[in-house]
């Protein structure tokens, strides 16, 4: 079970809190079956292996490479954490959204690679819904949230709206590229230390509509 760290790092605080919610990775395939292959010798499979597991954030950075690694050298850099919170948390097929310093073990695993991540799946909507809005109540009213994942699918972006309406944000330098190159700039923004400008998700999302139409038209 994903539980709770007893201390989380902590930002330093600035004006706005920014809480960066990421996208996961995926849990199945060839990586996935190193990592739980009963005569693995490398450390994060031994860890991972063992009944405490390993945390989160890295067995995802394992699992998914450039792009979840740069996620999450990106938020954790720049994350302005409230009082209540971590200033990271990823999104997972069935527990709603976890700290990546929280334990993964390969039964936790496999049910987050058996559990699809469609508006459809109850085990995936109620748990998301419930942890984002508990999320909400905690943290102050002015918290910003910004989405590292994909704006041009509903299955992370219509639950997220429906809770944060204009504070979920995204980076529009996203836009048109894929993974890979989504996962560089992140980390080169990172080590850089240049932060990406955000933009509301649903402005973006109404935008995109519009470009629809004019289409049609």
């Amino acid at each position: 079970m994903v539980t709770w760290p007893e201390a989380c790092a902590r930002n330093r605080p600035m004006t706005t809190p920014l809480i960066f919610l990421l996208s996961p990775a995926h849990c199945g395939g060839k990586r996935a079956a190193l990592l739980t292959r009963p005569a693995a010798a490398f450390d994060l499979a031994q860890r991972f292996q063992s009944p405490h597991g390993a945390p989160l954030g890295e067995v995802f950075s394992f699992l998914s490479g450039l792009y979840f690694r740069g996620k999450l050298a990106y938020a954790q850099r720049f994350a302005r954490a409230p009082a209540s919170d971590p200033g990271t948390l990823v999104i997972t097929s069935s527990r709603g959204i976890v700290p990546p310093q929280a334990r993964l073990t390969p039964t936790l695993l496999e049910e987050f690679a058996q559990t699809p991540i469609d508006l459809r799946e109850p085990a995936y909507l109620e748990p998301l819904i419930t942890s984002v809005t508990a999320l909400t109540d905690r943290a102050p009213l002015e918290s910003r949230f910004v989405l590292l994942g994909s704006v041009a699918s509903g299955k992370y972006v219509r639950p997220l709206l429906s809770i944060l309406g204009d504070r979920l944000l995204f980076p529009p330098a996203f836009a048109g590229m894929g993974d890979m190159q989504r996962g560089s700039l992140l980390l080169r923004s990172a080590t850089e230390e240049v932060e990406l400008e955000y933009r509301p998700v649903a402005g973006a999302i109404l935008s995109r509509a519009a470009r629809s139409t004019e289409r049609i038209r």
